[in-house]
């Protein structure tokens, strides 16, 4: 007998027809079950239809099979078991793979445990940018550098930093940064950019810096009025450097909408200081050089500012314009001019104490600075003293009360009062030795006659002191303007090749730089300037590059501040460009650029060579007005004769020699720089070697070379 079993009823089938495709037949809980059809009933067919075949009328077996067969298990025991929506399962059953119910649990005691089955637990973390983070750093950085003025720690720090590829950014930041600020913290900007141009940062790297500026001009804008003319003489200011080719303003111009402020910036860089007359020096003193006034003005702030402080008694405008100088390293002479104002006015010695006291307190002048206040107040006691006759009793008095009272250190002063010279059997003879030279050196100055300067120092025939004569000269022009130190460089090339010996300039530049520190007491730019000299020493081939390494050992082990103006000296040598930077790091004492003086002489000596007149081309050479640079008038003049195998230039140069417009100095200088650079030329000129041995001998011959000028000195 045929059963029924596994088969549908006519009726079933009807309900059938109204269940949709593809429905889920069971919720989760068989108890109340959803509705997923919208116009489903109370129930949907299927759900009714599931529930008859699990159930089996009159009590019977369920049937398993059609289309609700998958809804249903079978176990070994025949029954039948209901199982979860999605085959999780009930009792006897695995349920499904990713079953998160919170009964289940990992025994760590299991033979099977495994530590991957363990759930992860997300920590949350920031997510760190290396730009953000790199730019913080430099912020500190330049902070630091803006109140130090130390280029040296500035260079090392951002050296240490590493990120190179993020260089850009430290330029638009060291510049936006100064750009808000006084005059004084835009020029320390470019003269840390010029330090760490090629050493630190590759030239494409400045121009995009530069570039990130130009193309942010509209923001900074906004808080910053005056944006395009500082940007512009930033721009102008690079340029003049060389760390910045001119090329750069048309590159930029192509690349900015012209409608930006960036165009405008371009614009005044190129028309208004890059094409103006002596551009160079103009833009170099536009920011005052790096203390915005010359060590003889901050004297006389000093001196007016203590002299208003006495009449008013007023403590706290005193210090307050005491800290606007902005020179905290110089401020030891503050000390020193208030000390000596006490001993000058016995009435105002207690509103002095007072002030420096309070200066001290609130730490606006360091316990280094007054000590050294005091200290040089104790060496120049004995001038003083004929001055004011009861200066050496004031200033005993003085200091035991600023020692009892705290604000001086009695041991930092008794150690630096133990450094001072010992005197020698021929003290006396150096002394007299140093005033004789200030004269010298200060005639020089106002006539810029070299040779009287040499026959004065043979009348004086102390060769062996010509060590000292280097120092003071160098010290002298360092506390004048730029013209007294072009002079001043100009002067030991001659030096050197007239009556002093490389020995001489070394054991010179070793004393010098052995009396950094106190030299720095009276400049406020000293490290940066006796560097410019040592430089300029191996530029003018005075001293060689293996002289910088003997004057460093020669340094004693606790003149930190000497070896590291060498090394200083060293990276300004090793920079891309070095020697035209270096020879006109003081204007060549006329404003000129190197390049505009080069080009002036090559084309007088190309209009004389066509057939001009001596006398014309000697008037041109003299209203250049640079008789330290005729060497170069020598060597392009021989260039030219050995070219142009006409020996016409011998007679112009007979001729300068002859008015003294050209010394035997610059004369010999300029045969020296055709020597080193012999075998350059011989691969242009192939008988240069014959032609300027000829030269020699006719430049002999005719006394325009120093008698020791030969074939194994190049002098």
């Amino acid at each position: 007998m045929a059963s029924n079993e596994g088969f549908l009823t006519e009726g079933q089938r009807e309900m059938l027809k109204f269940a949709p495709p593809n429905e889920d037949v069971l919720s989760s809980s068989p108890k109340s079950p959803i509705l997923k059809s919208p116009g489903a009933a109370a129930k949907s067919a299927s759900v009714l239809l599931t529930e008859h075949l699990v159930k089996a009328p009159g009590g019977g077996k369920a049937s398993t099979a059609g289309i609700a067969g998958r809804h249903v298990r079978r176990t070994h025991s025949g029954k039948h078991i209901r199982v979860k929506k999605d085959g999780a399962g009930g009792k006897g059953t695995w349920g499904r793979w990713l079953d998160t119910d919170g009964e289940s649990q990992i025994d760590k005691n299991d033979p099977n445990y495994d530590s991957g089955e363990e759930p992860y637990e997300l920590v949350g973390t920031a997510v760190s940018d290396p730009l953000d983070d790199y730019k913080k750093s430099v912020a500190s950085i330049i902070e630091e550098y803006f109140s130090t003025g130390d280029v040296e720690v500035a260079t090392s720090d951002l050296r240490e930093l590493g990120s190179t590829e993020y260089h850009p950014y430290f330029i638009k930041r060291l510049v936006s940064m100064s750009m808000d600020r006084h005059d004084k913290e835009k020029e320390m900007a470019s003269v840390l950019l010029s330090a760490l141009y090629a050493d630190v940062i590759n030239p494409t790297q400045i121009s995009r810096g530069f570039f990130m500026l130009v193309e942010s001009a509209d923001d900074l804008a906004v808080d910053i009025p005056d944006t395009v003319d500082i940007l512009a003489l930033f721009i102008a200011r690079a340029v003049v450097d060389d760390i910045l080719p001119p090329a750069f303003i048309a590159r930029a111009r192509k690349m900015l909408p012209e409608s930006s402020k960036g165009i405008q910036v371009l614009q005044t860089a190129e028309k208004s200081y890059l094409s103006a007359p002596h551009h160079a020096e103009l833009v170099e003193r536009r920011w005052g050089g790096s203390t915005h006034f010359t060590v003889e003005e901050v004297k006389k702030r000093i001196t007016d500012l203590l002299r208003e402080y006495v009449e008013s008694g007023d403590t706290a405008e005193a210090c307050r314009c005491v800290r606007k100088l902005e020179v905290s390293f110089f401020y030891h002479e503050v000390v020193k001019r208030a000390l000596v104002l006490a001993m000058e006015m016995q009435s105002a010695e207690p509103l002095i104490l007072k002030l420096l006291k309070e200066a001290a307190e609130e730490g606006l002048i360091s316990s280094s600075q007054m000590v050294k206040g005091f200290s040089r107040m104790a060496e120049s006691i004995d001038d003083l003293s004929l001055d004011i006759p009861s200066a050496k009793t004031s200033f005993q008095s003085i200091v035991p009360q600023a020692i009892s009272e705290g604000w001086l250190d009695a041991s930092s002063l008794k150690a630096s009062g133990e450094d001072g010279p010992a005197n020698g059997p021929d003290d006396e003879k150096v002394k007299q030795y140093k005033k004789q030279i200030v004269n010298i050196i200060h005639e020089y100055f106002l006539s810029d006659d070299i040779p009287e300067l040499i026959r004065s120092l043979e009348d004086l025939g102390a060769p062996e002191y010509n060590p000292i004569f280097l120092k003071k000269l160098i010290t002298l022009a360092m506390d004048r303007k730029n013209k007294e130190k072009e002079m001043a460089s100009v002067l030991l090339s001659a030096l050197h090749i007239e009556i002093f010996s490389t020995e001489d300039i070394v054991n010179g530049f070793v004393m010098l730089l052995e009396s950094a520190e106190d030299t720095a007491l009276d400049i406020l730019d000293a490290s940066n300037e006796l560097a410019l000299f040592v430089a300029r020493a191996v530029i003018d081939d005075i001293l060689a590059p293996l002289n910088l390494e003997e004057i460093t050992n020669r340094l004693p082990p606790n003149c930190s501040s000497g070896a590291e103006t060498v090394c200083m000296a060293q990276s300004l040598l090793s920079a891309r460009h070095a020697g035209e930077r270096i020879l006109r790091c003081w204007g060549g004492g006329t404003g000129w650029a190197v390049e505009d003086a080069k080009d002036k002489i090559q084309k007088l000596l190309e209009e004389f060579e066509s057939g001009g007149v001596i006398s014309e081309a000697c008037q041109c050479i003299r209203d250049m007005g640079m008789p330290f640079f005729n060497h170069e008038v020598v060597k392009k003049a021989l260039v030219m004769a050995m070219e142009k195998k006409n020996d016409r230039m011998l007679d112009l140069l007979q001729e300068c020699f002859n008015e003294g417009l050209i010394t035997i100095n610059q004369m010999t200088k300029g045969f020296g720089r055709i020597k080193d650079g012999l075998d350059d030329l011989a691969l242009d000129i192939p008988n240069a070697k014959d032609k300027f041995t000829f030269y020699v001998e006719h430049a002999k011959g005719n006394g325009w070379l120093l008698p020791s000028f030969g074939s194994s000195d190049a002098s």
